[in-house]
């Protein structure tokens, strides 16, 4: 047990937290494969699932002795690390989807908040304990109030507690619940759903989202015209308008 696993299957990268023993706990080093893991994949791989091994953790975040007595040029680095790792994560061009399969504390819980798609069941439990350890919960932190809203977001960050399922009904955290022995396969069949389109369009639209979440509402919609006609330089994208329009004409009869 150690570094993540990653192995690519029929067009999709799995990427397994691998120290069951101790929650799939994260290193410095695991960091660093799943950023370049996220990064380089080929043109073959057309959607990246992230998850953990055995069934009692997707990952308890970084390990305790990350941040234990190190200085603030350390703290800089360690934590510049997981800005990295999970930016490359919601940044990648390629689907991302994580299949929770277990707690998911901490740094592990920013990166799955960083995926396009979070798959669970409904006994996982999730939580930013930092402000436990006297550190403050940050970068892709950020996100957790555009999915669960503010007010929920400051209780879950400021408690450092865990939280499940129920106590996000009103503003749905995971997309999708399955029972524990179904989330793999869930994933397995997301991935595969996702793949389907193209990759020039995939990319394109999550460039799109993360504008959206930087920018005013007018030039969001500005900066989206021009992707949207930029995408007609692609032969893929007149394909797909081509094998479209017959299963269209299908649906309507």
């Amino acid at each position: 047990m150690g570094l993540p696993k990653v192995a690519d299957k029929e067009g999709i990268r799995w990427i397994t937290f691998n120290r069951p023993e101790i929650r799939n706990a994260l290193t410095v080093e695991d960091l660093r494969l799943v950023q370049e893991s996220v990064s380089e994949s080929n043109k073959d791989i057309r959607a990246i699932v992230i998850t953990g091994t055995g069934d009692l953790a997707f990952t308890a975040g970084m390990h305790i002795e990350t941040f234990s007595g190190i200085t603030v040029d350390q703290a800089r680095e360690r934590i510049t690390a997981i800005r990295d790792c999970v930016g490359a994560v919601r940044l990648c061009p390629k689907p991302t989807i994580a299949a929770v399969n277990g707690v998911c504390i901490g740094a592990g819980f920013e990166m799955a908040l960083a995926c396009d798609i979070r798959i669970a069941h409904p006994s996982v439990r999730f939580g930013l304990p930092e402000v436990k350890l006297g550190i403050p919960s940050v970068v892709d932190a950020s996100l957790l109030q555009h999915h669960v809203g503010l007010s929920k977001a400051k209780e879950i960050i400021l408690t450092g507690d865990l939280f499940g399922i129920d106590d996000c009904t009103t503003s749905p955290l995971f997309n999708k619940i399955v029972a524990p022995e179904a989330v793999i396969a869930e994933a397995h069949r997301t991935a595969g759903k996702l793949s389907e389109h193209t990759a020039e369009v995939i990319a394109a639209q999550k460039i799109l989202f993360e504008t959206w979440l930087n920018t005013s509402l007018q030039e969001g919609i500005d900066i989206s015209v021009d992707i949207f006609a930029e995408l007609f330089s692609n032969q893929t994208t007149h394909d797909a308008i081509a094998r479209y329009a017959p299963s269209a004409a299908n649906r309507k009869n």
